[in-house]
């Protein structure tokens, strides 16, 4: 299921999207939209996972020998 969401951009930003999608750079507009968003999640992912091995070295983490160690 997709869900719209109506944004307003500053001329200038606005010229820069529609110049990357003319260039071919992206298919649409809104794909271009959906690859900033992509890069923000992994970036979110990477961070979550940089955080966790900060924890693991400070000695909060666990080691699991299976997954039964989850319980």
């Amino acid at each position: 299921m997709r869900n719209i969401i109506n944004l307003s951009l500053p001329t200038e930003m606005a010229r820069t999207v529609r110049r990357a999608v003319k260039s071919g750079n992206y298919a649409s507009v809104s794909e271009f939209f959906r690859g900033l968003v992509r890069d923000w999640m992994a970036e979110q992912a990477y961070d979550d996972v940089l955080e966790s091995e900060r924890e693991f070295s400070v000695g909060k983490g666990k080691k699991l020998r299976s997954l039964k160690d989850l319980r």
